[in-house]
């Protein structure tokens, strides 16, 4: 699988939610961190030789790169603020996925794959909006903050967790609450964010897809058409937003498709993000995401609820 380091034995390792809840649960793998975990914490901690070293979170990547029918060339850009990447310490490594800002009233909130933050131990994880190896921190870093049990607040479907990522592959898809950064201001507020739009369809002509390739020291832009792709495989049910575009290999889980972008504010309507079939993916040249549907919203209005008491 393309960005999947080992879903299958993390899956079984989960607890079964009856709601979307923080995905570091208390009760099995290393004891839970306590305390809250701040902006200076994080920057301590997630130094530029560890987020130089950290490893896509389905490492490998794909095996190949077959010939997309009508590609978008896919090219290494200095980025835009509202992308970057998500670090996470897990399975005893460093790790990272791409995320992005999502618009929301606590101006609190990033978007990634659900895959990219499973886990019991998942532990340290921080946003880093526009990192290239060469700047790693030009907009500071957002620590993903902790609820009283040390747990991570992200939200997930827990069908994802229960079903796992192939049969709920529809479902890919995290929002986690980001703390401020070092001076005290709220991540919308330093970079701006993406407008969530669902139930918007599968076609759209012009889609910008944006993320980080772990053999790449900067992100990676293609624009592309989407085209709806239901799958075939009774073992990964469902419909997905697929688009062409060449070069997105490991590291670009959680990458934003983006509609209507707009060159001035850098941000757009996010349709959706690398994730879902296969995980996003099996060749580097075609990638997939899940639905932006009902489902979508409502686990990004349950995140926006209890991200506002704290």
């Amino acid at each position: 699988m393309r960005r999947l380091l080992t879903v299958a034995a993390m899956a079984a390792a989960l607890l079964l939610p009856s709601g979307p809840l923080p995905v570091a649960e208390a009760g099995s793998g290393p004891p839970p961190v306590t305390g809250r975990w701040s902006a200076r914490e994080a920057e301590a901690f997630w130094t530029a030789d560890r987020m130089a070293s950290a490893a896509p979170v389905n490492a490998g990547g794909p095996d190949g790169s077959a010939a997309a029918a009508d590609p978008g060339t896919g090219t290494d850009f200095d980025g835009i603020p509202v992308v970057g990447r998500m670090f996470v310490m897990k399975d005893g490594g460093a790790y990272f996925c791409t995320a992005s800002v999502v618009s929301s009233p606590g101006r609190n909130l990033v978007l990634s794959a659900a895959h990219c933050l499973l886990g019991t131990d998942a532990r340290q994880v921080a946003f880093v909006p526009l990192y290239t190896a060469e700047n790693p921190q030009p907009y500071g870093m957002f620590p993903v903050l902790r609820d009283a049990q040390g747990r991570s607040k992200v939200w997930i479907d827990p069908r994802y967790k229960s079903l796992g990522a192939d049969r709920a592959a529809t479902l890919d898809v995290a929002f986690a609450q980001v703390g401020p950064d070092a001076d005290g201001y709220p991540v919308e507020e330093v970079v701006g964010g993406n407008r969530l739009a669902t139930d918007a369809g599968y076609a759209h002509p012009q889609v910008t897809l944006i993320g980080y390739p772990a053999s790449a020291a900067r992100p990676r832009l293609c624009v592309n058409r989407t085209t709806k792709f239901t799958s075939t495989d009774p073992g990964i049910p469902g419909s997905f937003l697929r688009i062409d575009c060449t070069g997105y290999p490991g590291g670009t889980s959680g990458g934003p498709f983006l509609t209507h972008y707009d060159e001035v504010s850098e941000t757009g309507d996010v349709v959706g993000v690398i994730g879902g079939w296969k995980t996003g993916g099996d060749t580097a040249d075609t990638s997939y995401s899940s639905y932006f549907g009902a489902d979508v919203r409502k686990l990004y209005e349950k995140a926006v609820a209890e991200a506002a008491v704290g």
